[in-house]
């Protein structure tokens, strides 16, 4: 009989679901161009594995970014699951149309809550950003493909320091209340956030439009991801991103590095009751495949110890030894 310690809600384990960003947020990072074929792959391996939401790719300038100038190809030749969503940022409206023509389920649009970060990263005020992607969010709506807005910066900008919780709510009403988004990111770009700030946020945003979608996405730069995830769903939240592997990091985001990672997360809101509805065994198996296609170890602490109780053999010589030992008790 199997103890569950904290996911039990009303006699029920609590459910959170799990979004994966690797194939986008990890493999835009990367040196090495992951083949076609092998991003495809990997997407249907994770499609199997149970996850809510895939985020595939990004529909950006593949100048800008060279590991996703397949984007295209990818969603469309994805073998899709039942139950799974599957986005796709998108900057502008031409990456909409791209997006759209393609088949996404879902436009996730990208700006960031602090001016500097903004101008540094989009080329864009805060309100050249909103307007912009209003026109992306109407063509989505045309459509009838729903749309995802990410705020940056939600917990402290690294060139600005703090971000006021007041500002950040107040540009998540603008998006939900004015442009009618179904579903917003709180996104811990850097790693800053820490478990009493997530808590207080979360809140605050349960509190306003309880019928929102909310997702967090965090870093765990600071080593911090864990406890942030658990923090936010003490406050409410049950969505969450994460990066298989724990690869990934924003380019234009001084200090980030690595998301928190798939199967870790997974693995511990399993040890601890939750249901994620994620086969952790295929995760696992998908995160292995990684350090092939990227060229380099990953930092996932899964795959390198396995899971709690993945057990190991006793020593050769333990029966010998044990006999020694009860041999000293006659």
């Amino acid at each position: 009989m199997s103890t569950v310690w904290n996911g039990v809600a009303n006699g029920a384990r609590r459910r959170i679901h799990m979004q994966e960003v690797g194939t986008r947020d990890g493999l835009q990072v990367e040196a090495a161009f992951v083949a076609t074929e092998a991003k495809i792959a990997l997407v249907n391996a994770l499609s199997e594995s149970g996850l809510a939401k895939i985020e595939v790719t990004a529909f950006v300038s593949p100048q800008a970014i060279p590991a996703l100038r397949d984007a295209e190809i990818v969603m469309r030749e994805i073998t899709r699951q039942s139950g799974v969503v599957y986005t796709a940022l998108v900057p502008n409206v031409r990456g909409a149309e791209r997006a759209i023509e393609a088949g996404t389920d879902e436009l996730n649009l990208v700006m960031s809550v602090s001016e500097t970060h903004n101008l540094a990263n989009l080329r864009m005020t805060r309100e050249q950003s909103f307007a912009a992607l209003s026109q992306v969010a109407a063509l989505a709506v045309a459509a009838g493909v729903g749309v995802n807005i990410s705020l940056s910066c939600s917990f402290g900008c690294p060139m600005e320091g703090e971000v006021p919780e007041a500002t950040v709510l107040g540009w998540a009403q603008r998006f939900v209340e004015q442009i009618g988004v179904g579903g917003v990111t709180l996104c811990d770009t850097t790693g800053m956030a820490f478990p009493g700030q997530v808590e207080a946020l979360t809140r605050g945003f349960r509190a306003r439009w309880p019928d929102t979608e909310l997702t967090l996405h965090f870093h765990n730069t600071r080593g911090m991801g864990l406890a942030n995830v658990l923090a936010a769903i003490d406050a409410g939240a049950d969505r969450f991103d994460a990066s298989l592997g724990g690869i990934g990091g924003c380019p234009y985001a001084p200090g980030a590095t690595g998301n928190v990672c798939s199967e870790e997360i997974v693995h511990a809101l399993d040890v601890m009751g939750y249901d994620t509805g994620v086969d952790l065994a295929q995760l696992i198996a998908a995160a292995q495949r990684l350090p092939g296609l990227i060229g380099h170890d990953i930092p996932s602490q899964i795959v390198k110890a396995g899971r709690r109780l993945d057990l190991h053999p006793v020593p050769a010589d333990f029966a010998a030894t044990r006999a020694r030992a009860l041999a000293r008790d006659r």
